[in-house]
């Protein structure tokens, strides 16, 4: 009963993704970002504590000189204005996962500078040539700390068992199809020895699957394979752009529909999540990279599959603040997170929604849809793709 106990305690620091800043390297492009950062963050409301430690991992990491100059892979995003956020055309069913939430508010104008953006996430194979060059070692692939998960949990909360601070990383498992109350313990368990390496846990491995998306990948991960690839994550504004593909105020990066059966569009949940997946689209899990059709502007999986990291702090209230500051250009993320959910909790962005969505639980595949995660978290269904300043 304490493992089970333990399980939830971890699951407190994950449970954002389920339910539903300053950056480090500030861009040049916007001079008064630093103003526009600090205007939406209050200090003492939320949080921008990052791991020591992990940053080490990352600060090491240098720029591998091919890497770095070339765009191999990637799609030339020209810049513009689009409208951001939730908006009414997004309640096109009761159900509840279609509905904007109120972190979506207010849509508004934004502009973006031009940028290079990866055609697909970062693939097994592109990682291990990371890991191969660099002897990185993943934040999964890494014992927790205890002082770590304390310092994440409620005051007052009892410490997990032992066992449960061993390296390794959640992976979704069908909760029994009779269980009542179902709870996202029911769904996400702790496997020992998980990680890019071993997506299942010990036993487990991506033979074969050199082509799907590496995931069990914290932020910190990511940041690093962007800085050995001389590039970076891209901002909350930059993603959403880029996966809306051109068009205007469409709930989905193709449309405003999306049917429970389509099996055409995206590799997201089909059935009756979570206790019965259809696979009509083919794949239980992780699909290969390209396997549905790209958007607009040529980008595979700015929709399903899996969630991507982005450089932005996530805060609830950061779209206000930017229309209340008249602040549409550029915008690089507030200077912490601030999640009322769990509020003592440092959160990043992540957007896409992965193979775990439907829309009768969570449709993070719209466009418009925010997501977070404490970033040192790497589960079965989270990766990213990178992108590059284009040098005007």
């Amino acid at each position: 009963m304490y493992r089970q106990n333990a399980i939830i305690l971890l699951l407190l620091l994950f449970w954002c993704l389920i339910i539903a800043c300053k950056p480090e390297n500030v861009s040049e492009r916007t001079n008064n970002i630093e103003e526009i950062s600090s205007m939406c963050y209050t200090p003492g409301t939320g949080s921008n504590r990052l791991d020591a430690n992990a940053l080490k991992g990352v600060d090491v990491i240098n720029a591998d000189k091919e890497m770095s100059t070339s765009t191999a892979g990637m799609i030339k995003i020209k810049g513009g204005e689009f409208s951001m956020g939730g908006n009414t055309q997004s309640s096109v069913s009761n159900l509840p996962g279609t509905q904007p939430r109120e972190d979506e508010f207010p849509n508004h104008k934004v502009t973006v500078n031009s940028f290079w953006m990866d055609e697909t996430e970062v693939t097994n194979a592109q990682f291990a040539k990371f890991v191969d060059a660099t002897g990185y070692v993943t934040t999964a692939e890494k014992d927790i700390l205890l002082e770590d998960i304390m310092a994440q949990l409620p005051q007052g909360s009892p410490e997990p068992d032992p066992s449960m601070l061993a390296a390794g990383s959640l992976v979704f498992v069908y909760p029994d199809k009779n269980a009542q109350n179902l709870q996202v313990n029911n769904w996400w368990k702790f496997k020992k020895g998980a990680s890019w390496r071993k997506p299942q846990g010990e036993g487990s491995t991506t033979k074969g699957k050199e082509d799907h998306p590496a995931i069990h990948i914290s932020w910190y991960d990511a940041t690093a394979y962007a800085k050995w690839a001389g590039k970076r994550l891209p901002t909350e504004a930059e993603w959403e752009y880029a996966a809306r593909g051109g068009t205007a105020n469409l709930v989905y990066p193709w449309g405003d529909n999306l049917a429970n059966d389509d099996d055409t569009k995206a590799n997201f949940w089909q059935g009756e999540f979570p206790v019965t997946n259809d696979i009509l689209d083919g794949f239980e899990k992780t699909s290969p990279v390209k396997s549905f059709a790209p958007n607009g502007y040529g980008l595979y999986d700015m929709a399903g599959n899996i969630w991507e990291w982005c450089n932005d702090w996530f805060h609830a209230d950061y779209y206000q603040c930017l229309v209340d500051n008249n602040q549409h250009e550029n915008p690089q993320g507030p200077v912490g997170s601030f999640d009322p959910y769990q509020p003592s909790v440092p959160v990043k962005v992540v957007r896409g929604g992965s193979f775990l969505c439907n829309d009768s639980y969570c449709s993070g595949y719209r466009a418009g849809s925010r997501m977070k995660s404490s970033p040192d978290t790497g589960l079965e269904h989270t990766g990213f793709r990178c992108v590059r300043d284009v040098k005007e």
